[in-house]
């Protein structure tokens, strides 16, 4: 298995996502939806990619703010896709819109997209895809296996022998503390 720290550890680039992003567990509904975000526009492309445009994804997406994008009108949507700083893929555009929405009434279901999540788990990866592709636009295997893993729901982030690893122990994301220690499928 190829892990993450095997390139990122010391890339200028890559070192900061995973040194202090990628697998530690988040639960505030704007860093989830971030999060989600920032994997739906990886879908095809490289992750690198993603990283560079990181704050531009951020000021053209209000901050992430579900409640601000959730409200996107036709004008946004137009605004979103001449935007060059940012994947500029319809697909990905009206999803990003359609999932905040979605989240947004989560609040009234279960009470957040973070309690959403912890009402679900544990789950294997392949039950996971099942449940988000049923509930979210645009979101297929490796995009709600890449999004679960970088909030700490599914074991793979990094090697055991990972300085960060053991960090991240010690927060005991919930596929820690279900006593999960592979990826399942």
């Amino acid at each position: 298995m190829s892990w993450y720290c095997d390139y990122a550890i010391g890339d200028d680039l890559h070192g900061p996502y995973h040194d202090k992003e990628y697998g530690f567990p988040i639960c505030e509904e704007n860093q989830l939806f971030e999060r989600l975000v920032l994997e739906i526009n990886q879908a095809g492309l490289n992750w690198g990619l993603i990283l560079k445009k990181k704050d531009n994804f951020h000021k053209a997406y209000d901050g992430f703010d579900v409640d601000i994008v959730s409200e996107y009108s036709e004008k946004d949507r137009a605004r979103l896709l001449e935007d060059e700083g940012i994947i500029r893929n319809k697909l990905k555009v009206n999803a990003v819109i359609e999932n905040a929405k979605t989240i947004k009434a989560m609040r009234d279901s279960h009470g957040g997209f973070d309690k959403w999540i912890a009402s679900h788990h544990p789950l294997k990866k392949s039950e996971w895809v099942k449940l988000f592709k049923k509930t979210f636009k645009f979101t297929g295997g490796e995009i709600t296996g890449e999004f679960l893993m970088s909030i700490g729901y599914l074991p793979g982030t990094h090697s055991p022998e990972c300085p960060i690893y053991k960090k991240i122990e010690k927060l005991s994301p919930a596929w820690m503390a279900q006593g999960l220690e592979f990826y399942q499928e």
